[in-house]
């Protein structure tokens, strides 16, 4: 993974850095810590300016966000709420997604504002909030400002520490690791949760098929 991001942005520069971020946006398992210090170092070297790269990967990192924002509006509320009530759909109840709306529609702006902060969130951050109907205009200016906020310190980490860029990874690898098994554990028990009440419920309702 490394060594492709290296060849990347040897061959594009900043676009490349800005193509990278992109990506990692949409596919999260590319990791920014290696993208973001990686182009600081090539900016202290002089073989790219700083706010360039900045720039590039800001811009990388909203047309990744405004995607998934769009994937999330297509969905919409109201058709994830008609596949809560699913028997297939075992990832939440159409309570759930209730509650999930009312408190996204109340602290929406803070979740997406942190969540570009987060590895992984950053990028699934935009499909709630695409979903909740967050306003295109809106949810634009705080992914800007949330991706630039830490593009601008891993840019930075990375101009600052030079040859030293990798220990940046090292640093960050197990927080993302983290947070990636929390979300594989939140979703197992979403789905537990979701099965045992369904079991629950079928075992309460009276037997039908008794003899006369």
């Amino acid at each position: 993974m490394t060594q492709w991001v290296f060849d990347i942005v040897d061959r594009l520069g900043a676009a490349g850095i800005g193509l990278l971020i992109f990506l990692e946006n949409v596919v999260p398992p590319i990791p920014s810590e290696v993208i973001l210090p990686l182009g600081g170092f090539r900016a202290q070297t002089g073989m790219m300016d700083p706010v360039a790269v900045w720039v590039a990967a800001t811009a990388g990192a909203v047309a990744g966000a405004l995607m998934l924002y769009a994937l999330g509006s297509w969905l919409g509320y109201d058709r994830v709420h008609a596949l809560a009530g699913r028997r297939w759909f075992v990832l939440s109840s159409q309570k759930d997604l209730e509650k999930g709306y009312e408190l996204f529609d109340r602290y929406g702006n803070w979740f997406v504002l942190g969540g570009r902060c987060v590895p992984i969130v950053r990028s699934l951050i935009s499909i709630p909030a695409g979903i909740a109907g967050m306003p295109l205009t809106r949810f634009a200016l705080l992914s800007t400002l949330g991706s630039g906020v830490w593009n601008a310190i891993f840019v930075s980490l990375g101009y600052a520490l030079g040859e030293r860029w990798e220990l940046i990874e090292g640093y960050m690898s197990p927080i993302s690791k983290v947070v990636l098994v929390l979300g594989v554990v939140a979703v197992g028990w979403l789905v537990w949760r979701r099965i045992r009440q369904r079991r629950r419920i079928a075992a309460s309702r009276p037997d039908t098929t008794g003899t006369r």
